[in-house]
């Protein structure tokens, strides 16, 4: 799901020992910034070697945790980076990381969710509206949907063409004041801020428009197409 994905039963740590250590990992981001940066710098020689391990259980600095549906840390350079705009438009795009940044920027300082209960305040989000993105390749009429893809070769998430279009949901290319790094799902991830994490597809690779909304690989796994925030709780928590 994005930065907020359950490791997969493949990964060193598996679903069920996951839920089970839940209520260590919420605590671990209580009791504040410092013991999750503590966390994070003890558990960093397991995340290094870009397995994915007990560090998942952990919160990392700033309170996120980092999950992998394929159970490793993809990686791209910025030079190597590329964006595939197709499906349903007029004039499919093929556009770098710098082609990305010269384009008008949006910047957000939004709540970051997991639907497995953490939360990341007030995080500071720079990138491209994803309207702007789809804009330029022209959809077509019969474009109702958007799909992503990760570059991790497993995980896609959708989108109807209204809420890609939200000027709260952006082609994200910094975070938290910087590059967004790879453990974060850099060089480029999506960003979709009403909703859970697991619908802001992390190292994003292409953007389809399709003719209807493609349940994602959490969506075939039991979770809410429709994402957002409380739906599946009740609260009222949306970011702001």
């Amino acid at each position: 799901m994005g930065t907020d994905a359950l490791p997969s039963a493949g990964t060193p740590v598996g679903r069920r020992i996951f839920l089970g250590m839940l209520g260590f990992g919420v605590g671990g981001v209580l009791v504040g910034a410092k013991v999750s940066d503590l966390v994070g710098r003890v558990m960093a020689p397991i995340t290094s070697r870009d397995r994915l391990g007990i560090s998942d259980l952990f919160p990392g600095a700033g309170g996120f945790r980092i999950y992998s549906v394929v159970g490793y840390l993809p990686k791209r350079t910025d030079a190597e980076y590329q964006l595939t705009v197709d499906g349903l438009v007029g004039t499919p795009l093929t556009l770098s990381l710098a082609q990305l940044q010269a384009m008008p920027p949006t910047h957000l300082v939004k709540d970051f969710q997991c639907v497995t209960g953490w939360r990341v305040h007030q995080v500071p989000w720079t990138g491209v509206r994803l309207a702007d993105v789809l804009d330029a390749a022209g959809v077509q009429a019969g474009g109702r949907a958007v799909r992503f893809w990760s570059f991790d070769g497993s995980y896609t998430e959708s989108l109807t063409m209204d809420q890609a279009r939200r000027a709260d949901v952006i082609v994200a290319y910094e975070m938290q004041g910087g590059p967004v790094p790879s453990v974060h799902g850099g060089p480029v991830r999506m960003y979709v801020a009403p909703m859970y994490g697991y619908k802001s597809c992390k190292w994003l690779a292409r953007i389809e428009v399709t003719s209807d909304v493609i349940e994602g690989y959490w969506e075939r796994r039991g979770y809410d197409v429709d994402g957002w925030i409380g739906r599946s709780n009740g609260r009222s928590d949306t970011p702001v």
